[in-house]
This record gives structure tokens, sequence and C-alpha cells, in this order.
């Protein structure tokens, strides 16, 4: 998968975890909407099985790089976050922990769209999101949204 070969232990990220990193970080991923598309996020009715009420038009299911930083902040995980982002080493973060912070809701979501079980979702992206928040912000800086989507596009 190209930028993010080797982001993760082992070099290789399934097509289940680049979905479940994408439905985290890239919205149009996950949901086929593009960025003119409005925000349907206050819409409770989804129309199909790729639409959700959940999922920002731009910015996956937390808002992106940023929102899924922020979540990980409030649920007490700032220091890891900030390591992944930072130019050092990155920290590690629990499968369990990752789950609590992302929400049962988020986890089940991606579950469903990849086919994985959520004990095993949660496994891949917290071996997977240190590396891959590392490669997308190389010089210490959270990304804008729309070079996120370049690099998974990519």
């Amino acid at each position: 998968m190209g930028l993010f070969d080797n982001a993760v232990p082992g070099g290789n990220i399934t097509k289940p975890l680049m979905i479940a990193l994408g439905a985290l970080l890239v919205g149009k991923m996950l949901s086929g909407r593009n960025a003119e598309q409005p925000d349907q996020t206050e819409t409770p009715a989804p129309t199909g099985p790729a639409s959700t009420g959940t999922t920002s038009a731009d910015g996956g299911l937390l808002g992106g790089l940023g929102g899924l930083l922020d979540k990980l902040r409030d649920a007490g995980h700032g220091n890891v976050a900030d390591s992944w982002v930072g130019t050092g080493q990155n920290q590690s973060i629990n499968a369990n922990d990752l789950g609590a912070a992302l929400g049962p809701q988020v986890i089940h979501e991606i579950a469903q769209r990849t086919g994985m079980d959520e004990q095993e979702l949660l496994k891949q992206l917290s071996t997977a999101l240190p590396g891959v928040i590392d490669k997308l912000t190389p010089n210490g800086q959270v990304p804008q949204q729309h070079q996120v989507a370049s690099a998974f596009n990519s």
C-alpha cells in the first residue's frame, strides 16, 4: 500500500486494516462521499449500507486525524498520541485502551465495514496506528485533511 508499507511491524497492511484506517482518518474512503457533499452527521436516516450518520464528509468517523488524536487525548492517552506525531520514539497503546478511547460505536461500525472481529480489529489498529500516524506527521505537524486523504489515495 505504498507509503504505509513500513509503518507497521512486518511491513504489510492488509486491505481490511487499510479500510479501518481510512474509516478513522478519511471519511470518503468509508462512505463514498466527497468533500463537496454536505456533512450528514445530523441526519439519522442512513440511505444504505455505505451511508451512516456518524461519518463526517471529509474526516472519517472521528473528524480525521486531528479528531482521532483529540479522542486519544480526551481518554488520557495524550502522551502516547503525541509520541506518534512527534519526531521521537513511538509509544505503544494497548488494544483495550484504544477501544475505550474510540468508543464501542466506532469500533462496531469499523468492524462491520471490514468484516473483522472487533478484538482483532483493535489489536491490528493498536499495532498499526503508531507507525501510520508517524508517517502522516513526518515533521511533527498534523497535516490538513486533504493531505491525509491524498496519502491514502497514493
